[in-house]
């Protein structure tokens, strides 16, 4: 069973009836969902993510003291702690303070500013290109069961992409960093006979390709070990994971070299139409560089395009 099936199940069966029972007047503030750290709240989940932190469990999001004061909040974590302690097989762990690390009872502003630094997910322009993406993948994943109140799908709604020039900044960036790995730097390191800096080349270029294809589907890339399967369910440009594989996995003798190339000069094509295809560049050619800097200058915010290109990555 998926970890977020066990807890919306667990929601529904123990966790709403408790709420509707125990407190009726504070259960129209309240949020309930699963979101945050953890392959389950992503959907990433299989057996072996078992083997830690996966217990049948959900998320109580408070508004502020002002709505539900502390005396409350304690109230609700000791029902919470009160739910049965198995469920479908699982068990529960046992409860730390304040409802633990990851489920239990959270106040909304603590959640959103472990995550992003604000409690209600209004960001300023530097905040949006230095915070780290898999931290925004953590406040927006999962799902809500219940949110009458609206707070935390209003936080979630502004934190759900970056806006346009934020998107453009990193494309640019991450396009700069891959024409240089990819198309300039792997095949002299070859040549050099450096083929430890030629993998290193390889490896800088696929980082950065992932990026830019995350950006291209305007989705927030999580976690680098859920990357690759994050990539394989993407609409667009998906099946380069299987190319990006090969090229981090794959020697650098002569002739692989020269293969490993072609296929790095490939993906870069691939990108480059999905960039003219959604009107990003005005370059006309195969060099990612170009178009790196054609997706800045589309950059309409003057602050914001004459930052150094790579102040995104």
């Amino acid at each position: 069973m998926k970890g977020l099936d066990l807890s919306r199940a667990f929601f529904e069966t123990y966790g709403k009836p408790m709420l509707k029972k125990e407190f009726p007047d504070l259960l129209p503030f309240i949020a309930a969902g699963l979101c945050g750290s953890g392959s389950e709240c992503f959907g990433y989940d299989d057996p072996v993510s078992t083997d830690h932190d996966f217990e049948p469990g959900f998320c109580l999001f408070l508004p502020g003291e002002e709505i539900i004061d502390r005396k409350a909040a304690f109230q609700l974590e000791r029902a919470y702690a009160k739910l049965p302690k198995e469920f479908e097989g699982y068990k529960r762990s046992v409860m730390q303070p304040v409802g633990g690390a990851r489920h239990g009872v959270l106040r909304a502003a603590e959640f959103f500013t472990e995550k992003t630094g604000t409690p209600d997910g209004i960001l300023s322009s530097g905040q949006w290109l230095h915070l780290p993406e898999s931290a925004l993948a953590e406040a927006v994943n999962g799902e809500l069961f219940f949110d009458e109140y609206g707070l935390v799908s209003t936080i979630r709604k502004r934190l759900s992409y970056y806006p346009e020039e934020i998107r453009k900044k990193k494309l640019a960036g991450n396009l700069l960093l891959m024409a240089q790995a990819g198309q300039y730097n792997y095949l002299r390191c070859i040549r050099h006979g450096e083929t430890a800096a030629a993998q290193m080349s390889v490896f800088e270029f696929v980082k950065s390709g992932i990026s830019v294809i995350f950006l291209l589907n305007q989705t927030y890339q999580p976690y680098y070990k859920w990357s690759f399967h994050a990539l394989r369910e993407l609409p667009k440009l998906s099946l380069l994971a299987e190319l990006f594989e090969y090229l981090i996995s794959s020697d650098n003798e002569e002739g692989q070299a020269e293969e490993k190339y072609d296929v790095i000069e490939g993906i870069a094509a691939d990108i480059i139409d999905e960039l003219i295809e959604q009107e990003l560049t005005k370059a006309n050619c195969g060099d990612l560089e170009k178009h790196a800097y054609s997706v800045n200058d589309g950059i309409e915010d003057s602050n914001l395009r004459n930052l150094h290109i790579l102040e995104g990555v």
